[in-house]
């Protein structure tokens, strides 16, 4: 739990938001888009998982069309200017992946709530020696109530809901096919602004969508098998099939 809130919470939220001060929101989602990728290597690293052709093909697929998604905005901008911001968001991105391998096991033992009680409570104490003095300059009183609304759908929606649904997708998915639905983020943005009427659909939003949706299936179709084998667990006796 420790460890969790340290790589979930301390360094996920703080390099997040610092890095995104730094930078661009289409820059930090572009670096964010490396995220399956790093579950993926840190998975065989660390949890032994096997790295199947058809799992690194989809992340390619999602990531190609993320990136298309997101270079074709006109805010998108690379540059010593936003170096730092851009690193800042990528150890925000390895940090995250952590955050995901380490979760996994605990959610054969404990559930969902549980896990996230205890990783936000320990988080308050890596959190509040670097935020307390930012904490300290808000001013309540001028603040109007729709940076109030903002605030609350940061903590309720992005923060508590994103954390308790990826979270508990772990009981039943490996951290791979977790993160791989990143790449939904900005097909389901440029869906979203089409409804709007804020954005049109074309020919590179469609190939995207299509690139996106065929990685996570090529990633996602494998289920939670290791490997060859399944392993059942009968009592104190396994049996491999």
């Amino acid at each position: 739990m420790v460890y969790l809130s340290l790589f979930g919470v301390a360094l996920n939220q703080m390099l997040f938001f610092k890095g995104l001060n730094l930078t661009t929101p289409i820059n930090a989602s572009i670096m964010m888009s490396s995220n399956p990728i790093i579950v993926l290597l840190l998975s065989a690293f660390i949890l032994k998982e096997r790295i199947s052709g058809s799992k690194i093909a989809g992340i390619l697929l999602g990531i190609t069309g993320a990136i298309a998604l997101l270079m074709v905005n006109k805010n998108f901008k690379l540059g010593s200017g936003t170096l730092a911001g851009d690193s800042l968001v990528l150890i925000n991105s390895t940090s995250w992946a952590l955050f995901l391998l380490l979760a996994k096991p605990l959610m054969k033992k404990y559930n969902a709530v549980t896990i996230l009680k205890w990783v936000f409570l320990v988080g308050i104490f890596y959190v509040t020696p670097f935020s307390y003095t930012e904490f300290k300059m808000i001013n309540w009183q001028t603040m109007p109530l729709s940076i109030y609304l903002c605030v609350g759908f940061v903590i309720v929606g992005t923060t508590y809901l994103a954390y308790l649904l990826n979270t508990y997708a772990l009981k039943d998915l490996n951290p791979e096919i977790v993160s791989i639905y990143i790449y939904m983020q900005p097909f389901m943005a440029a869906l979203i602004a089409i409804a709007l009427g804020q954005d049109h659909l074309d020919a590179v939003k469609v190939i995207s969508g299509i690139l996106i949706i065929l990685g996570v299936y090529l990633v996602s179709k494998q289920g939670g098998k290791v490997g060859s084998e399944e392993v059942i667990n009968l009592g104190s006796e396994e049996v491999r099939r």
